[in-house]
């Protein structure tokens, strides 16, 4: 009995532990957008998911060893990225041991970004995740994929992907704007079925981040 009770009170305090995190990333891009988004997806996650996430989110960089300490890194913005080859290693290693990296452009990353992920895996190319796949019903049914949270240039959304023994370890959310969604209502004013969809996507995200 004993036992069992320290092991449960291990695993307590390893659910409290967890924690997210946003890449700081060199390049000028502003990787400190949308600043009230993730706050607001894990008090989302924290209610109706069940996942006991830390409400502050943490900054780290690419080359710091504590990437390790985060099932799931967020990383934004509109501008320019650059990883040093250092920085590109530490990711890499990092997302094939069983991390997790979300990057939502936020409109102006795209560019960048695609040149930057050559660095870190130059064998492996981003592949389309069909509707099918389980991020998309992990805990919300998104039966066509990847949802439109602004419109912008009224291109259809992509989710892609890099993929490590069919998971995976890299999402990158264009043309949707996810973060955006996640921001508080007054920021960008959006109607709150918009909001309630952009919020479930990132409550998928986190779970299959966490569980897969």
């Amino acid at each position: 009995m004993k036992i069992l009770c320290s092991l449960l009170f291990i695993v307590s305090i390893a659910i409290q532990a967890q924690e997210i995190a946003v890449l700081h990333y060199k390049g000028g891009g502003d990787w400190y957008s949308n600043p009230t988004a993730l706050p607001n997806l894990i008090t989302f996650c924290n209610k109706t998911i069940g996942t006991v996430i830390d409400t502050k989110p943490e900054v780290v960089t690419p080359d710091s060893s504590d990437l390790y300490n985060y099932p799931y890194i967020h990383m934004t913005g509109h501008g320019n990225v650059y990883f040093s080859e250092s920085e590109a290693q530490n990711l890499r290693a990092y997302l094939m041991s069983g991390g997790f990296l979300h990057i939502d452009d936020n409109y102006g990353m795209e560019p960048f970004i695609r040149k930057e992920l050559i660095k870190v895996f130059p064998d492996k190319e981003l592949v389309n995740l069909s509707p099918s796949h389980p991020i998309f019903s992990t805990a919300f049914p998104f039966k066509d994929g990847l949802p439109k949270i602004h419109e912008h240039d009224g291109s259809a959304p992509q989710a892609l992907a890099i993929m490590e023994n069919n998971r995976v370890v890299l999402l990158f959310t264009f043309e949707s704007d996810l973060g955006d969604g996640w921001e508080s209502p007054e920021v960008h004013n959006d109607p709150e079925d918009v909001r309630l969809k952009a919020l479930q996507m990132g409550a998928n995200i986190i779970k299959y981040a966490f569980n897969y």
